[in-house]
């Protein structure tokens, strides 16, 4: 049998699906010795993997979920506040917030002749809706923007700056809360007692990193896929409630991480206990093992699988809001630039190993 390849091998990041195929076809699990970790390719390996309580993240940082103080922190006790924190009341303060911005981005592109959807609305939308759904002001838009792209994972992780800046607004939200997500959790007694301010802290943490950069690539991708099928764009146009579907195809054939890397606690198979497992969601979502025409954007796929966002114990809780931004933003373009279209000349390619999107979108909003 010939030599493994290696995800670093030439030109995989700028294409890497020959590489994934021949990955799920010689070598579905393989140790990648340039590359330092165990690739996983197949979608049900991929799955099961995301989903083993022997497999976790590397390198944990002190966000609540990885925390086993006896209070907030286990695994489940954390969940069980995200449960909180994106239940339906709450969810409608992020589907206003979400709503308010991508109309006013949108709005912003009416008259142009062309622009970049990347730069000027996925780029921003996220952490401008998280922003309005939290009831920040919106002059620290930009401030939130930046740490949201440069520091948050999807778990909010730990930033003093960000605890500081959120340290009044907790303080007013508990003297004076309103009908905004800050004052939900900060009202919220899900065990007969307040929420302290460090799960507070978290818990907006956790919004704000899932606005971050992966939900805006997500987003990109998302578009994109709508933008190059004008036929599907029109049908989700006339029937809007299969816009969920459409965002789920879209995570299965671009998911915006194509690579989520485990740590090993004990020996698994040949896997040593340590070693470094590399979940390859890029090939999974585009397994013929698992789907019909892996390669094809069918926005009405029946089962897309779920994947982009984690599996079983690791799903990640930022998983709704990215939902609902690409729901909301997908329906504020289609209502205020009804023509809008791909712009003439070359189409930009998806670029990144690890994280991967378009990085432009030209198009023309009218």
């Amino acid at each position: 049998m010939t030599a493994p390849p290696s995800l670093l091998d030439p030109g995989t990041e700028r294409d890497p699906h020959p590489l994934y195929r021949t990955l799920r076809g010689n070598f579905p699990l393989v140790y990648d010795e340039p590359f330092g970790a165990w690739l996983i390719s197949r979608y049900a390996d991929v799955r099961a993997a995301l989903a083993d309580p022997r497999l976790v993240p590397p390198s944990p940082g002190p966000a609540p979920a990885r925390r086993e103080d006896g209070t907030h922190g286990t695994h489940g006790a954390y969940r069980a506040l995200v449960s909180l924190a994106l239940g339906d009341r709450v969810s409608a303060a992020l589907a206003a917030g979400v709503e308010r911005t991508a109309y006013v981005l949108a709005r912003r592109l009416a008259s142009r002749q062309e622009a970049d959807l990347v730069a000027e609305f996925c780029q921003w939308l996220p952490a401008a809706a998280a922003v309005a759904a939290l009831g920040l002001p919106y002059e620290d838009t930009a401030r939130v923007h930046a740490w949201c792209r440069t520091g948050l994972d999807h778990l909010g992780g730990r930033r003093p700056g960000l605890d500081a800046y959120l340290r009044p607004h907790i303080v007013r939200r508990r003297a004076h809360p309103g009908d905004d997500l800050l004052s939900a959790l900060c009202t919220a007694a899900p065990d007969g007692r307040p929420l302290p301010d460090e799960a507070v802290t978290d818990l907006a943490g956790t919004v704000l990193g899932a606005a971050g950069e992966t939900t805006a690539r997500a987003l990109a991708s998302f578009l994109a896929n709508l933008l190059d099928h004008p036929g599907q764009l029109d049908l989700i146009r006339a029937r809007p409630e299969l816009t969920g579907g459409a965002w789920a195809e879209s995570l299965r054939r671009d998911p915006p991480l194509q690579i989520v890397p485990r740590r090993a606690l004990e020996p698994i198979g040949p896997i040593p206990e340590g070693a470094t497992v590399a979940c390859l969601l890029g090939a999974a979502g585009r397994d013929p093992g698992r789907f019909a025409d892996p390669d094809r954007y069918d926005a009405f796929r029946a089962d897309p699988g779920e994947l982009a966002y984690g599996s079983g114990r690791h799903l990640c809780p930022g998983a709704p809001l990215a939902r609902l931004t690409a729901e909301g933003g997908l329906r504020a373009l289609l209502t205020v630039l009804p023509d809008l279209r791909r712009a003439p000349g070359p189409r930009p390619r998806a670029e990144g190993l690890v994280s991967r999107s378009p990085r432009t979108l030209p198009v023309c909003p009218r």
